[in-house]
This record gives structure tokens, C-alpha cells and sequence, in this order.
């Protein structure tokens, strides 16, 4: 399956960013919400089980100047082997214009065994443009071997300049110190906002870097994905331009009949929508998903 699907937003004459084109081929869908304080917010849905090996699925998002995007998802990705030869692509082309803002947060890709899955984040920024990013990735479903998994985030423009290549999914790299030490969840978080951190910091299983130029990269790993996202949060919080910041996407609140779990998030809901409020606004656009496989 090859699938192309396409996002425009920009800024009204009255401050507001608005979605101006928005073009869906599944398993890829664009679903826009009404987002606050002038902010886009559109949820990237997957219409059907994707990508199987031999899927090729490309987004192209362009946020022109002055106006700010929210684009999440709403269900983990799963990788799959398919019936056909070759392995699954998918590749995303963000395109900033002068002081445009984006947030691009996916939930996490799973890659199941015998899967062979390219992901390719790729952004352009303009002048004063900013950018966060975060990815998640879970080698395998419970009890499973993963799959192989290569990742490409590269990002240039306005100071920044950042190509980072991952190959994930060979047992005898990932259990070893130069992998992941045996985890099987690596979450990379990337923030070009506002003031960057002197130094790095870093804890037990996390770390934020500022880069050469502008921005800085947070890395973390963990033994499920809820682990992971709290020492990305935690990472999050010392990054001092991250103060005025876009939307609380992480924030957690209770709600009634809101349960815990020790999965990797159900249970959990999380702020939607943008805020500038110090306090949590509560939403329930979504809940983050149980992955796959996990019990």
C-alpha cells in the first residue's frame, strides 16, 4: 500500500491558525479538532492496521508563518510483517515558516517480530520558528522478539541542524551498553524552544543534551512506555524554555472513574487542546493507548 496525505495551517487576520488543506489516504487520517488560544489541533488516526511490510506512507505537514500546530496521535503504531516482500516506510516532512510553532507527538511504534519498519521525521524550520518533537519505541509486544527497526530524525533551519540515525531490533546490540541495555522502550524527545540548558543533565536512564547550535534532545529508556514518557517529563522540566510552552500535552489529572495501571498507559488521560494557564486543563480528546500485547 502507498498512501500520501497532506497538511496546511495558517494564520488568519485575526491571530487564529486555521487548517486551510487537509487531504487523508488511508491508513492515514487527519482529523481536526478546535484548538484554543489560537493554536491548530489535528489528531493523526489510523484508519486501518498499518504498516505491513511492503506499506509506503508519507505526511507532508506545512504550518505557515506566525501560525502554531498541535499534531498527535491516538493509537500506537504497529509494525507488522505483511504478505509482501521488503519491509514498511513511513516518513513525515514538517515544513515551519517564520515564527510558526509546531508540536508533532505521536503515541509509540511497536515493532513485532520479524517486522522491518523505516521511520523518517524530517523538518525545515524558519526564522524564529520552534519545534518539539517525541518519539516512542517498544521493541516487541510482551514475551516477543522485536523487530528491526531503523529511525531518521533529521532537522535543520534557524540554528539547528540534528540528523540522528537509530537501528534497533538485533539482540546481540540492544543487550549491550552501546544498545539499550537489555530495555525495550527508547523514547528521544527533541526541543527547539525558547532558551536551551547550559549543560546536559542526566539521571539514571535519561538525558538532555543541547545540541552544537540551537535546540537540545532528551534520550531515555525503560522497561514500558509509561516509564519512559515520566523521565522524558522529567527531562521536560528542566529544559528552561519550556516554560512558555505550546500545550501541556503530558500533564496527568484525575478524573471520575479514572483507574491506574501498570501497562504501558491505559487508564491514563492526559491535558489536550493548548493552555497557558499554570494548571492542568482537563480533556478527554483521547486516552493514551494500551500497547499492544501487554496484559
Amino acid at each position: 500500500m502507498r498512501a500520501r496525505a497532506r497538511l496546511e495551517v495558517e494564520r488568519d487576520p485575526d491571530g487564529r491558525s486555521v487548517v486551510r488543506v487537509l487531504r487523508s489516504a488511508a491508513p492515514l487520517r487527519l482529523v481536526p479538532h478546535r484548538g484554543r488560544a489560537g493554536t491548530a489541533l489535528v489528531h493523526l488516526v489510523g484508519s486501518v492496521t498499518a504498516p505491513l511490510g511492503g506499506d509506503d506512507l508519507e505526511l507532508d505537514v506545512l504550518v505557515g508563518p506566525g501560525a502554531a500546530l498541535v499534531l498527535r496521535g491516538v493509537a500506537a503504531t504497529l509494525a507488522l510483517p505483511g504478505h509482501r516482500p521488503g519491509g514498511s516506510r513511513s516518513h513525515v516532512r514538517v515544513e515551519l515558516g517564520e515564527g510558526a510553532e509546531v508540536e508533532y507527538l505521536p503515541e509509540p511504534t511497536v515493532v513485532t517480530a520479524r517486522a522491518r519498519h523505516e521511520a523518517v521525521f524530517r523538518a525545515r524550520l524558519g526564522e524564529g520558528a520552534r519545534l518539539h518533537t517525541r518519539e516512542i519505541l517498544v521493541l516487541g509486544r510482551s514475551n516477543e522478539p522485536a523487530g528491526l527497526l531503523d529511525t531518521t530524525l533529521d532537522v535543520r533551519g534557524n540554528g539547528t541542524a540534528i540528523k540522528q540515525t537509530s537501528h534497533l531490533g538485533v539482540p546481540e546490540v540492544d543487550g549491550s551498553p552501546a544498545g539499550t541495555a537489555g530495555l525495550r522502550v527508547l523514547g528521544a524527545e527533541l526541543l527547539c524552544w525558547g532558551e536551551d540548558p547550559p549543560a546536559a543533565v542526566s539521571a539514571a536512564w535519561w538525558s538532555l543534551v543541547p545540541l552544537a547550535g540551537r535546540g537540545s534532545l532528551t534520550t531515555a529508556l525503560g522497561p514500558d512506555a509509561v516509564a519512559v514518557e515520566r523521565e522524558l517529563d522529567e527531562a521536560r522540566a528542566r529544559h528552561p524554555g519550556w516554560r512558555d510552552h505550546l500545550t501541556r500535552s503530558r500533564t496527568r489529572f484525575r478524573v471520575p472513574d479514572h483507574t491506574e495501571s501498570d501497562g504501558s498507559g491505559g487508564g491514563h488521560h492526559r491535558a489536550g487542546g493548548s493552555a497557558k494557564s499554570p494548571e492542568p486543563v482537563p480533556s478527554r480528546d483521547r486516552q493514551v493507548p494500551q500497547v499492544p500485547g501487554r496484559r
